[in-house]
């Protein structure tokens, strides 16, 4: 029996593939092979076909799949542009996923701050826009690209004598012309457990 992500991907992906406009992957920054477009989606090599997505070989049925059809359905043609970075609650409507957003993409970063600056490296390379690193904000920061043309900017503090550790989750300055903005919110929270499973919690 399919999930309800999976029905609903599913049925993203029939509307996509049924009238695909003629610049689907360059809307997407994905390369076209036969009927799928393959490009990186939460670190992982993704495919997106007809009636399909698989992450690193294996089909997504679950909350990612959705996202990626997601995506694949709203992308806008124009490129990513990601200065200035924008918090969640500085987008239009935003104001009834804030306290969902906060708990799931930043709160539940807050105990690993140490953790995740000692494997900063790693998580960059694995989820990492390419982008360059050189304008630190915070202790520590990083510009991670969950889908290929949303990228998210986390900034870190760490614990001191005056402040608790803290994570912060910015967007990229167009991210809405590619998700909806609860898709956006979903995306966060799953890039920050993409990052919880790299440091090996």
């Amino acid at each position: 029996m399919g999930t309800n992500y999976q029905d609903i991907t599913i049925e993203n992906l029939s509307r996509l593939f049924a009238e695909p406009p003629p610049d689907l992957e360059f809307r997407l920054n994905a390369e076209k092979r036969g009927d799928s477009l393959y490009m990186k989606a939460f670190g992982e090599e993704c495919i997106c076909g007809p009636d399909m997505i698989t992450l690193s070989g294996r089909p997504e049925v679950g909350p990612r799949g959705l996202l990626v059809s997601l995506y694949a359905t709203h992308a806008g043609p124009e490129q990513i542009r990601a200065e200035p970075f924008r918090s969640f609650r500085e987008l239009p409507d935003s104001m009834a996923f804030q306290g969902a957003f906060s708990v799931n993409s930043e709160k539940v970063l807050v105990p690993h701050v140490p953790l995740i600056r000692e494997k900063r490296e790693m998580i960059q390379k694995v989820l990492g826009s390419g982008q360059d690193q050189s304008s630190q904000r915070g202790d520590f920061s990083f510009v991670l690209r969950p889908l290929p043309k949303i990228a998210l900017l986390y900034i870190f503090y760490l614990e001191d004598e005056e402040f608790p550790p803290s994570a912060t989750c910015l967007f990229s300055a167009n991210a809405l012309s590619f998700m909806p903005l609860d898709g956006l919110a979903d995306t966060s929270e799953y890039t920050s457990k993409a990052i919880i499973r790299l440091i090996g919690l």
